[in-house]
């Protein structure tokens, strides 16, 4: 896959990509939340639903609240995952910076001032990441067999993959246009361990990795069962042997992404 042109002058500055999968119900609510608080964030702005084939009327949804405003965007994918859903959004949006937010937006909009705040202050990271473990995060309504488990698929992420970060499941995330370049047309992961190779290759091209306190509330009806979170325990064994048989060696090197002037 050929990674896509640097945004032009004229790109939004900022790209929300949200996943979606069956989100009939909440996605007008969470465009609406988007729509409001955005023009007060950032000077120009885009919202992607990246639909990851509903069987629900998700991508119908998404369109009616959108009423026809044409920096509402909805992408109609085949369902392989929440991984390839991001991947896809990442590399169709424009903005000069792309943002990650779930439907659900457990973590609420008005936090994204936090990740702005640390590009205005002229910081070089180029990918932010939310986190629930960074000093001054708040976490609400999260049951404490979640917080368990969540902390042993974190446990096992710093061994095999990403010494030193300690939360790398949260859904917001923020990347420069030229770091998702860079990252995402390597990326093979489709299930819920996608950030870690996101993150994972990050740093094998280079590139700085913040992670940014978060306000985080619990969904009761979260997706992440028992199942998929073990299947997420082998996806990253699979990322790091992947690593070791030579899959990345395409991957840029860091010298060939110098930081942000």
């Amino acid at each position: 896959m050929m990674a896509p042109p640097m945004p032009s002058h004229d790109a939004p500055f900022l790209s929300v990509v949200v996943p979606a999968f069956n989100e009939a119900a909440g996605i007008g609510a969470c465009l609406d939340r988007l729509r409001s608080a955005l023009p007060s964030l950032v000077s120009s702005w885009e919202i992607l639903v990246a639909d990851d084939g509903s069987s629900d009327d998700t991508r119908a949804a998404a369109t009616a609240a959108a009423d026809g405003d044409p920096r509402v965007r909805v992408l109609a994918l085949p369902h392989r995952g929440k991984g390839s859903a991001v991947r896809a959004g990442l590399l169709a949006a424009a903005g000069q910076w792309r943002f990650m937010a779930d439907a659900d937006l457990s973590t609420p909009p008005e936090d994204v001032r936090h990740f702005l705040d640390i590009i205005e202050s002229g910081a070089r990271d180029e990918i932010l990441i939310g986190s629930r473990e960074a000093p001054g995060s708040v976490r609400i309504d999260e049951p404490h067999s979640r917080w368990v488990i969540g902390r042993a698929f974190n446990a096992l992420v710093q061994l095999v993959a990403l010494p030193g970060i300690a939360d790398t499941q949260c859904g917001f995330k923020l990347l420069s246009a030229r770091a998702v370049a860079a990252i995402c047309p390597h990326l093979r992961t489709d299930g819920f361990a996608f950030d870690v190779e996101l993150l994972f290759l990050a740093r094998r091209a280079g590139f700085s990795i913040r992670e940014v306190a978060v306000t985080w509330r619990c969904r009761q009806d979260s997706r992440v069962a028992f199942g998929r979170g073990a299947s997420a325990f082998v996806e990253v064994l699979r990322i790091r042997g992947r690593a070791w048989r030579g899959g990345y060696a395409a991957l840029p090197s860091s010298a060939l992404h110098p930081p942000r002037a």
